[in-house]
């Protein structure tokens, strides 16, 4: 069956997530962005020694290269979202990937660890941010009841690309020397941009259609007769465009959107983000070093982190399915707070594990808490500021992580050595995720929840905590309303007139009664006949 012609009586719905489809090609193209985005600035890391013997450079100074990439992929976050906002997720993505892509092959060919700073770090950073933040946006574009799932799906990319990059950085390095495998990796990003090609924006065509037709089936539901039904579709068509005319400035889109900030629930996820960063990511950087002082061998302490990829690569998109349940998914900010402070306390209960044994089990519970942390922060950002808004607010979210990255690992790196202690390290560390995690499901729980159960629900709104794409959807058919209202006016006034008329005559009538004593009998009878009354008063009817 074909889509109903709106001529024929049927109005065009809404566009919707549709929540598959061309939406699992998206998924996917997410999943590799994802992937690259998190794992390449650790599978970079297995250059380091090369470059140092041919820069003549320490392992700090390389260890930057990292870092300014992952300080570009979070503190570029608002030049993303204006850019998205300005541009589109589309265009966006394949600038990114030639961003991406044309840093490493310059870095392919410099010769010196500043030259590598701003190709390899800065410019591949920052194709790799103008890349992960559109994926993510055309992903809650694309899916609605499935999110939670796609989320948890697209964020299993980071472990599966770790666990292949890192190998075939090696295998590189072997064959083709750090040149070479600079240069292949290059090539590996332009993936990127066949990952942005197939970001296509849902066809917006219904809704710019939905408020023409539906003036044209009211029209000839109102004035059905031949010429009076093209003049009122022409008047109407007339009317649509000057209503459009008058409501463009309306509709210009904000390069940031800095009102999310009125959003209390938006304030304390990102308050409770930043705590996070702070101690996420301390554990697995220096889990080898302190794997290798407890005396386990290089090659087990190296083979803990794969144990981490490998449940972590589960444990995301089986969160994803969890978080999608119909009595979970109302309350995926305390899933979400769990998560957070199962990942605490794991880092707690680890600190004195002191042989290998220990440290598998830790890495068995690290990864599924990780995993769970990774599949729920974007898919609860989502939920609170919904799908219209959520460009702008990864990027201000993303922006401030970007401090608690550059804060959280070098301060732990400084504290092991001035204590040579790790364990008060993963105190610490675990320390501020379960503060992270209290702070979420308390303040969700005192400021949002109470102030929900104050204010009186709001009447009809859709798009209410679900996120869903029904702003502007909702806007035309708010004004498709308004000329149905309009288009209604004329026949009003007519029946305003007969009403009026029948006034009159009762009124009339009502005088000659008063004359001549009552109409006659031969009168009465007809209009009793007729269902009439001459003392009856006419109401008007509700419109």
């Amino acid at each position: 069956m074909g889509r109903p012609d709106p001529e024929e009586g049927q109005l065009p719905a809404p566009v919707k997530p549709p929540d598959g489809g061309w939406g699992w090609i998206v998924l996917f193209g997410c999943f590799v962005i994802t992937g690259f985005s998190y794992a390449f600035p650790k599978a970079v890391s297995v250059y380091f020694k090369e470059l140092m013997k041919d820069f003549h450079v320490g392992y700090s100074d390389t260890a930057w290269i990292s870092s300014i990439m992952l300080a570009m992929l979070y503190g570029t976050g608002p030049v993303c979202s204006i850019m998205v906002n300005q541009f589109g997720c589309r265009p966006v993505m394949l600038i990114g990937g030639l961003l991406a892509s044309a840093g490493m092959i310059l870095a392919s060919f410099t010769t010196n660890i500043i030259e590598l700073y701003l190709t390899a770090g800065v410019l591949t950073g920052l194709g790799m941010a103008l890349n992960f933040q559109p994926s993510l946006i055309m992903l809650g574009t694309y899916f609605d009841k499935r999110r939670p799932l796609a989320n948890g799906l697209a964020a299993a990319g980071s472990p599966v690309f770790l666990s292949s990059l890192s190998p075939l950085g090696q295998v590189l390095l072997e064959k083709f020397g750090w040149r070479g495998g600079f240069l292949i990796m290059g090539g590996l990003l332009l993936n990127c941009c066949t990952c942005g090609a197939v970001m296509r924006p849902l066809d917006m065509g219904m809704k710019r259609k939905m408020g023409k037709a539906q003036d044209k089936y009211e029209a000839k539901e109102m004035l059905p007769i031949g010429g009076k039904s093209e003049e009122g579709i022409s008047t109407t068509d007339g009317t649509k465009k000057a209503k459009k005319g008058k409501k463009k400035p309306k509709k210009g889109k904000k390069l940031l959107d800095f009102s999310i900030f009125s959003n209390r629930g938006f304030i304390i996820y990102t308050i409770s983000k930043f705590i996070l960063v702070l101690g996420l990511f301390v554990p697995p950087i220096l889990l080898v070093n302190y794997a290798k002082d407890t005396g386990v061998p290089d090659t087990e302490a190296a083979f803990l982190l794969s144990i981490i990829g490998f449940i972590d690569i589960f444990a995301r998109p089986a969160c994803g399915m969890v978080a999608g349940l119909k009595w979970v998914r109302p309350h995926v900010a305390y899933l979400f707070s769990f998560s957070m402070l199962f990942n605490g306390l794991t880092d707690i209960c680890s600190a004195r594990a002191s042989n290998y044994t220990g440290l598998v089990i830790f890495c068995v519970f690290f990864g599924i808490s990780y995993g769970m942390v990774g599949a729920l922060q974007f898919e609860v950002l989502m939920a609170i500021v919904g799908s219209q808004k959520f460009s702008s607010a990864i990027g201000l979210v993303l922006l401030i992580e970007a401090f608690a990255v550059l804060i959280g690992p070098p301060s732990a790196g400084r504290l092991v050595d001035a204590l040579k202690n790790y364990e008060v390290i993963f105190y610490l560390a675990g320390s501020e995720v379960v503060l992270s995690a209290l702070f979420l499901a308390v303040a969700s729980y005192c400021c949002l929840n109470r102030g929900k159960k104050k204010e009186p629900p709001p009447e009809n709104n859709p798009s209410a905590g679900g996120g869903s794409d029904t702003e502007e959807a909702e806007s035309d058919v708010q004004e498709a309303e308004e000329h149905s209202s309009d288009n209604h006016q004329p026949a009003h006034s007519t029946d305003n007139a007969v009403v009026a008329a029948n006034e009159e005559a009762n009124h009339v009538a009502e005088e000659q009664s008063g004359e001549g004593g009552g109409c006659p009998a031969g009168d009465r009878e007809v209009l009793a006949r007729d269902g009439c009354n001459t003392d009856q008063t006419v109401e008007r009817d509700s419109f």
